[in-house]
C-alpha cells in the first residue's frame, strides 16, 4: 500500500518539478510573481523520505533485494540536495531538473520495491 502511495506522489513530485519552471514564467502575469512554496516543498520532501525509508527498508526486510534501496537513496540525496544546496535552489532550471531526477528515483524506487515484494510473496506460496 505504501509503496503504491509512494509512487504515485513520486510521480506527481516528478510532473509538478518538470512543469514548475512554465509556471513560474506565467506568475509574473497572473500578478502571481511573489508566491513561494519552499514550505510546501520541504514538508513533501521530508513526507516522501518517511514513506519511502519506511517502504523500501520494510520490503528490504521482506525480500532481502538492495536494488529498491539503490535507486531511493540516490533519489532522495537529489530531492535533499535540490532544496538544501542553494546553488541548485535558486537556479530555476537546475532545480527542476534535480528534483525531476530524484522524484522520478524515488517514484522507481517504491515500484521496484512493489515488484520485489510481489515476486517474494509469491515464490513464499508454493
Amino acid at each position: 500500500m505504501l509503496d503504491r502511495l509512494g509512487a504515485a506522489g513520486s510521480l506527481v513530485c516528478a510532473v509538478h518539478c518538470a512543469l514548475l519552471p512554465l509556471a513560474i514564467v506565467a506568475l509574473p502575469a497572473l500578478g502571481l510573481a511573489s508566491a513561494r512554496y519552499e514550505g510546501f516543498e520541504r514538508a513533501f520532501v521530508a513526507f516522501a523520505s518517511l514513506v519511502g525509508c519506511f517502504s523500501v527498508f520494510w520490503g528490504y526486510r521482506r525480500h532481502g533485494y538492495v536494488r529498491a534501496l539503490g535507486l531511493l537513496i540516490p533519489g532522495l540525496g537529489a530531492l535533499w540536495a535540490g532544496i538544501a544546496f542553494p546553488p541548485l535552489h535558486h537556479n530555476l532550471v537546475a532545480h527542476a531538473i534535480v528534483m525531476t531526477l530524484g522524484g522520478s528515483l524515488v517514484g522507481m524506487a517504491h515500484l521496484a520495491n512493489l515488484r520485489l515484494v510481489h515476486v517474494h510473496d509469491a515464490s513464499c506460496a508454493h
